[in-house]
């Protein structure tokens, strides 16, 4: 099954948390795996913050940051089109998104997922409005 993953469910491949074997049992059976090009610098930023935060060391950053970057040599990284833009102005419009978050459901539509993942439960409820079949993780 072609599935996308929003930032904050990608994140957790990364991030030992509530929902990491779901998103990596899913990532398992996947067919195809596909990202809005927002999703690393995402995870990027929240690695940062954890550096930061002095939850993780530098090493321990690097460590992530290569694993995430050989990761995603076999994901389809999905840019943001005039057909992205205009589907996540109408997902703005009818659901209490922040536009990050919807565009990633805009991407994950244009891309025509056959799964949406997000630990974001308002995201999850937009993508299921969207037509997306979506697992809240």
């Amino acid at each position: 099954m072609k599935t996308f993953l929003d930032s904050s469910a990608f994140a957790k491949r990364y991030i030992e948390e509530a929902g990491s074997e779901v998103v990596d049992k899913r990532c398992q059976e996947a067919t195809e795996l596909a990202l809005s090009v927002l999703c690393v610098p995402e995870i990027v930023s929240a690695l940062n913050r954890r550096v930061r935060e002095g939850v993780l060391d530098a090493s321990q950053y690097a460590a992530i940051k290569q694993s995430l970057l050989e990761d995603i040599q076999d994901i389809a990284i999905i840019d943001l089109t005039e057909r992205v833009v205009a589907t996540c102005i109408r997902l703005l419009e009818a659901s209490p998104l922040r536009a990050a978050d919807a565009l990633h459901v805009a991407c994950a539509a244009e891309w025509k997922a056959g799964l949406f993942l997000s630990a974001d439960r308002r995201q999850v409820l937009a993508a299921e409005s969207a037509g997306l079949r979506a697992e809240l993780v």
